[in-house]
């Protein structure tokens, strides 16, 4: 057995909840009305997208290779 960890951006709507994105697996998305369920919908939709790729037979994606930046930038808005 194998760990395999994602980034997750979290996202806080405007009206209420939150929503998850994966980027190194694309179409993995989820929403939650509070944080932690959020969290716990994400950790769920991870482990389906990857059992489909294993039962598919496809690679699965990690993220050994990303490397993240935040830049910051002044607005005159």
């Amino acid at each position: 057995m194998k760990v395999l960890n994602y980034r997750v951006i979290l996202k806080k709507e405007n009206d209420m909840g939150y929503t998850a994105i994966v980027p190194s697996l694309p179409g993995c998305i989820t929403y939650g009305e509070t944080l932690e369920k959020t969290k716990t919908l994400i950790r769920e939709a991870i482990e389906l997208y990857i059992e489909s790729l294993e039962a598919h037979n496809e690679s699965i994606p990690n993220e050994e290779n990303t490397l993240e930046y935040m830049v910051s930038i002044q607005s005159h808005v």
